[in-house]
Protein backbone atom coordinates (compact mmCIF):
# COMPACT_ATOMS: atom_id res chain seq x y z
CA UNK A 1 0.00 0.00 0.00
CA UNK A 2 2.58 2.58 0.70
CA UNK A 3 5.57 1.37 -1.52
CA UNK A 4 5.28 5.11 -2.79
CA UNK A 5 7.72 5.68 0.60
CA UNK A 6 10.42 3.68 -0.83
CA UNK A 7 10.71 6.21 -3.90
CA UNK A 8 13.89 8.49 -4.29
CA UNK A 9 11.61 11.47 -3.57
CA UNK A 10 10.07 10.27 -0.52
CA UNK A 11 13.22 8.55 0.78
CA UNK A 12 15.14 12.27 0.52
CA UNK A 13 11.64 13.72 1.79
CA UNK A 14 11.42 11.95 5.26
CA UNK A 15 15.15 12.30 5.62
CA UNK A 16 14.77 15.99 5.27
CA UNK A 17 11.60 16.21 7.83
CA UNK A 18 13.78 14.07 10.32
CA UNK A 19 16.60 16.49 10.23
CA UNK A 20 14.55 19.34 10.73
CA UNK A 21 12.77 18.10 13.54
CA UNK A 22 15.55 17.94 16.09
CA UNK A 23 17.02 21.07 14.50
CA UNK A 24 14.27 22.88 15.63
CA UNK A 25 13.86 22.33 19.12
CA UNK A 26 17.18 22.69 19.23
CA UNK A 27 16.23 26.31 18.32
CA UNK A 28 13.76 26.00 20.31
CA UNK A 29 15.82 25.52 23.30
CA UNK A 30 18.61 27.98 22.32
CA UNK A 31 15.92 31.25 22.07
CA UNK A 32 14.70 29.93 25.67
CA UNK A 33 18.64 29.74 27.34
CA UNK A 34 18.00 33.45 26.01
CA UNK A 35 14.88 33.98 27.94
CA UNK A 36 16.38 32.69 30.84
CA UNK A 37 19.64 34.71 30.23
CA UNK A 38 17.38 37.71 29.80
CA UNK A 39 15.04 37.17 32.91
CA UNK A 40 17.79 36.30 35.04
CA UNK A 41 20.36 39.64 33.65
CA UNK A 42 17.22 42.05 34.42
CA UNK A 43 17.22 40.62 38.11
CA UNK A 44 20.16 41.28 38.55
CA UNK A 45 20.22 44.83 37.46
CA UNK A 46 17.46 45.14 39.60
CA UNK A 47 18.97 44.27 42.82
CA UNK A 48 22.19 45.91 41.58
CA UNK A 49 20.35 49.28 41.77
CA UNK A 50 18.43 49.04 44.66
CA UNK A 51 21.36 47.98 46.75
CA UNK A 52 22.95 50.42 48.64
CA UNK A 53 25.69 52.85 47.21
CA UNK A 54 29.09 51.79 48.30
CA UNK A 55 32.75 53.06 47.66
CA UNK A 56 34.45 52.05 44.17
CA UNK A 57 37.15 50.73 45.74
CA UNK A 58 35.19 47.62 47.57
CA UNK A 59 34.08 46.39 44.21
CA UNK A 60 37.25 46.51 42.06
CA UNK A 61 41.12 46.88 42.12
CA UNK A 62 43.50 47.20 39.30
CA UNK A 63 44.22 43.97 37.71
CA UNK A 64 41.11 42.24 39.24
CA UNK A 65 38.23 41.37 37.08
CA UNK A 66 34.92 42.94 37.84
CA UNK A 67 32.99 40.01 39.11
CA UNK A 68 29.73 39.60 37.10
CA UNK A 69 27.12 39.90 40.75
CA UNK A 70 28.94 43.53 40.66
CA UNK A 71 27.69 45.04 37.42
CA UNK A 72 25.41 48.14 37.54
CA UNK A 73 26.07 48.56 41.43
CA UNK A 74 26.00 51.93 42.33
CA UNK A 75 29.57 52.88 43.50
CA UNK A 76 30.66 56.68 44.72
CA UNK A 77 34.20 57.92 44.35
CA UNK A 78 35.99 60.77 45.00
CA UNK A 79 39.00 62.51 43.16
CA UNK A 80 39.76 65.25 40.72
CA UNK A 81 39.72 64.72 37.26
CA UNK A 82 42.92 64.12 34.75
CA UNK A 83 41.55 66.04 31.97
CA UNK A 84 44.81 65.73 29.96
CA UNK A 85 44.19 61.58 28.95
CA UNK A 86 40.20 62.13 28.91
CA UNK A 87 39.27 60.55 25.86
CA UNK A 88 36.14 60.02 23.79
CA UNK A 89 34.64 56.72 22.55
CA UNK A 90 33.28 56.49 19.20
CA UNK A 91 29.74 55.23 17.96
CA UNK A 92 28.11 56.07 20.81
CA UNK A 93 23.68 56.42 20.94
CA UNK A 94 21.92 58.64 22.67
CA UNK A 95 19.50 58.11 25.07
CA UNK A 96 16.92 58.75 22.05
CA UNK A 97 18.72 55.11 20.49
CA UNK A 98 18.88 57.60 17.49
CA UNK A 99 21.53 60.04 17.68
CA UNK A 100 25.30 58.75 16.84
CA UNK A 101 28.26 60.34 19.06
CA UNK A 102 30.69 60.05 21.76
CA UNK A 103 31.41 59.13 25.06
CA UNK A 104 33.39 61.42 27.31
CA UNK A 105 35.80 58.78 29.02
CA UNK A 106 37.95 60.91 31.93
CA UNK A 107 40.17 59.11 34.42
CA UNK A 108 39.20 60.31 38.10
CA UNK A 109 42.32 60.16 40.30
CA UNK A 110 41.92 58.89 43.93
CA UNK A 111 43.12 60.05 46.82
CA UNK A 112 45.86 56.84 46.96
CA UNK A 113 47.28 58.23 43.44
CA UNK A 114 45.09 55.60 41.68
CA UNK A 115 42.63 56.74 39.31
CA UNK A 116 39.05 55.10 37.87
CA UNK A 117 37.63 55.38 34.47
CA UNK A 118 34.41 57.40 34.28
CA UNK A 119 31.78 57.83 31.43
CA UNK A 120 30.92 61.45 31.91
CA UNK A 121 27.88 61.07 29.31
CA UNK A 122 26.94 61.47 25.87
CA UNK A 123 27.82 64.29 23.38
CA UNK A 124 26.77 64.50 19.65
CA UNK A 125 29.73 63.58 17.35
CA UNK A 126 29.52 67.40 15.10
CA UNK A 127 30.64 67.49 11.62
CA UNK A 128 34.29 66.55 11.47
CA UNK A 129 34.99 62.83 13.11
CA UNK A 130 38.79 63.66 12.57
CA UNK A 131 39.18 65.54 15.09
CA UNK A 132 38.89 65.88 18.80
CA UNK A 133 35.15 67.16 19.64
CA UNK A 134 34.31 70.44 21.86
CA UNK A 135 33.72 68.25 25.55
CA UNK A 136 31.99 70.31 27.76
CA UNK A 137 34.88 70.64 30.69
CA UNK A 138 35.00 68.35 33.78
CA UNK A 139 34.30 70.11 37.29
CA UNK A 140 37.60 71.04 38.69
CA UNK A 141 38.71 70.40 42.11
CA UNK A 142 38.10 67.62 44.46
CA UNK A 143 34.55 65.88 43.47
CA UNK A 144 32.53 62.96 44.41
CA UNK A 145 30.94 61.17 41.51
CA UNK A 146 27.92 58.69 41.87
CA UNK A 147 27.61 56.21 38.97
CA UNK A 148 26.69 52.51 38.01
CA UNK A 149 29.87 49.98 38.06
CA UNK A 150 30.21 48.61 34.49
CA UNK A 151 32.59 45.62 33.23
CA UNK A 152 35.28 46.58 30.52
CA UNK A 153 34.34 46.44 27.25
CA UNK A 154 35.76 43.31 24.87
CA UNK A 155 35.02 43.16 21.02
CA UNK A 156 33.62 39.25 22.20
CA UNK A 157 30.95 40.37 24.15
CA UNK A 158 29.71 43.76 23.42
CA UNK A 159 30.36 43.25 19.21
CA UNK A 160 32.01 46.56 18.50
CA UNK A 161 35.56 45.93 16.76
CA UNK A 162 38.45 47.34 18.06
CA UNK A 163 39.39 49.71 15.08
CA UNK A 164 43.10 50.91 14.98
CA UNK A 165 44.36 53.99 13.73
CA UNK A 166 41.57 56.38 14.96
CA UNK A 167 42.01 60.08 15.46
CA UNK A 168 44.46 61.28 18.36
CA UNK A 169 42.30 60.38 21.85
CA UNK A 170 39.34 58.46 19.96
CA UNK A 171 38.61 54.92 20.99
CA UNK A 172 36.30 52.26 20.24
CA UNK A 173 36.05 50.36 23.59
CA UNK A 174 36.05 51.21 26.81
CA UNK A 175 39.11 49.09 28.51
CA UNK A 176 40.92 50.40 31.78
CA UNK A 177 44.13 47.68 30.82
CA UNK A 178 44.32 49.01 27.90
CA UNK A 179 43.54 53.01 29.31
CA UNK A 180 46.31 52.42 32.03
CA UNK A 181 49.06 52.41 28.85
CA UNK A 182 48.07 56.04 28.54
CA UNK A 183 47.34 56.90 31.86
CA UNK A 184 50.34 56.08 33.26
CA UNK A 185 48.90 55.50 36.60
CA UNK A 186 47.02 52.21 37.94
CA UNK A 187 43.62 51.56 37.09
CA UNK A 188 40.33 50.15 38.89
CA UNK A 189 39.13 47.29 36.87
CA UNK A 190 35.70 48.20 34.68
CA UNK A 191 34.43 51.89 34.87
CA UNK A 192 31.38 53.98 36.41
CA UNK A 193 28.87 54.84 34.56
CA UNK A 194 28.02 58.63 35.85
CA UNK A 195 24.66 59.11 36.96
CA UNK A 196 25.40 61.74 39.50
CA UNK A 197 26.19 65.04 40.11
CA UNK A 198 24.28 66.37 36.98
CA UNK A 199 26.35 68.08 34.74
CA UNK A 200 26.24 71.59 34.54
CA UNK A 201 24.11 72.58 31.66
CA UNK A 202 22.50 69.03 31.20
CA UNK A 203 26.21 68.22 28.65
CA UNK A 204 27.55 65.23 28.26
CA UNK A 205 23.94 63.73 28.63
CA UNK A 206 24.09 61.21 31.63
CA UNK A 207 23.76 57.59 30.31
CA UNK A 208 20.36 55.85 30.76
CA UNK A 209 19.65 53.23 33.49
CA UNK A 210 19.17 50.23 31.34
CA UNK A 211 16.00 48.63 30.72
CA UNK A 212 15.27 46.05 33.10
CA UNK A 213 11.55 45.38 32.28
CA UNK A 214 11.79 43.70 29.20
CA UNK A 215 11.99 40.07 28.53
CA UNK A 216 12.17 40.27 24.89
CA UNK A 217 10.62 38.13 22.42
CA UNK A 218 12.79 35.18 23.07
CA UNK A 219 10.66 32.69 24.66
CA UNK A 220 7.60 33.67 21.80
CA UNK A 221 10.51 32.16 19.54
CA UNK A 222 11.11 28.85 21.25
CA UNK A 223 7.57 28.50 21.38
CA UNK A 224 7.23 29.11 17.47
CA UNK A 225 10.35 26.62 16.81
CA UNK A 226 8.79 23.85 19.01
CA UNK A 227 5.34 23.97 17.52
CA UNK A 228 7.01 23.75 13.80
CA UNK A 229 9.02 20.72 15.49
CA UNK A 230 5.40 19.30 16.06
CA UNK A 231 4.09 20.39 12.47
CA UNK A 232 6.45 17.97 10.71
CA UNK A 233 5.40 14.62 11.57
CA UNK A 234 1.66 16.14 11.42
CA UNK A 235 2.87 17.64 7.78
CA UNK A 236 4.44 14.29 7.00
CA UNK A 237 1.42 11.94 7.60
CA UNK A 238 -0.99 14.78 5.82
CA UNK A 239 1.27 14.38 2.80
CA UNK A 240 1.82 10.67 2.90
CA UNK A 241 -2.09 10.32 3.67
CA UNK A 242 -2.76 12.59 0.75
CA UNK A 243 -0.35 10.63 -1.56
CA UNK A 244 -2.05 7.46 -0.98
CA UNK A 245 -5.00 8.64 -1.71
CA UNK A 246 -4.21 9.94 -4.94
CA UNK A 247 -2.58 6.93 -5.70
CA UNK A 248 -5.58 4.72 -4.90
CA UNK A 249 -7.88 7.54 -7.43
CA UNK A 250 -5.61 7.07 -9.85
CA UNK A 251 -5.59 3.31 -9.73
CA UNK A 252 -9.75 3.41 -9.65
CA UNK A 253 -9.61 5.58 -12.26
CA UNK A 254 -7.48 3.33 -14.61
CA UNK A 255 -9.01 0.25 -13.54
CA UNK A 256 -12.37 2.03 -14.76
CA UNK A 257 -10.64 2.95 -17.95
CA UNK A 258 -9.40 -0.50 -18.75
CA UNK A 259 -13.03 -2.06 -17.41
CA UNK A 260 -14.70 0.67 -20.00
CA UNK A 261 -11.69 -0.19 -22.92
CA UNK A 262 -12.98 -4.06 -22.51
CA UNK A 263 -16.36 -2.96 -22.76
CA UNK A 264 -15.62 -1.49 -25.95
CA UNK A 265 -13.90 -4.01 -26.71
CA UNK A 266 -16.77 -6.22 -26.22
CA UNK A 267 -19.16 -4.70 -28.24
CA UNK A 268 -17.10 -4.13 -30.73
CA UNK A 269 -16.05 -7.62 -31.27
CA UNK A 270 -20.31 -8.62 -31.06
CA UNK A 271 -21.47 -6.11 -33.54
CA UNK A 272 -18.22 -7.39 -35.91
CA UNK A 273 -20.06 -10.93 -35.57
CA UNK A 274 -23.56 -9.57 -36.48
CA UNK A 275 -22.50 -7.72 -39.21
CA UNK A 276 -20.49 -10.90 -40.42
CA UNK A 277 -21.89 -12.96 -43.72
CA UNK A 278 -23.66 -16.13 -42.94
CA UNK A 279 -21.05 -18.58 -43.88
CA UNK A 280 -22.83 -20.90 -46.79
CA UNK A 281 -24.39 -24.43 -46.24
CA UNK A 282 -22.20 -27.26 -47.71
CA UNK A 283 -22.47 -29.97 -50.35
Amino acid sequence: MYRFLLSRQWVILTLVALVLIPVMIKLGFWQFHRHEHKVAQNQLIASSLAARPVPVTELTAPGRDLPHDDMWRTVTATGTYDTAHEVVVRQRTAADEQSIGYYVLAPLVLGDGRAVLVNRGWISAGNDLTKFPDVPAAPRGKVTVTGRMMADETSAVSGIKDTRGLPARQIMLINSKEQTKRVGRPLLDGYIEQTGPEPSGGKPELVPEPDHDSIGPHMAYAVQWWLFAAAVPVGWVILVRRERRDQVAAAAEAAEAREAEEDEEARETEAAGEDAPPVPAGP
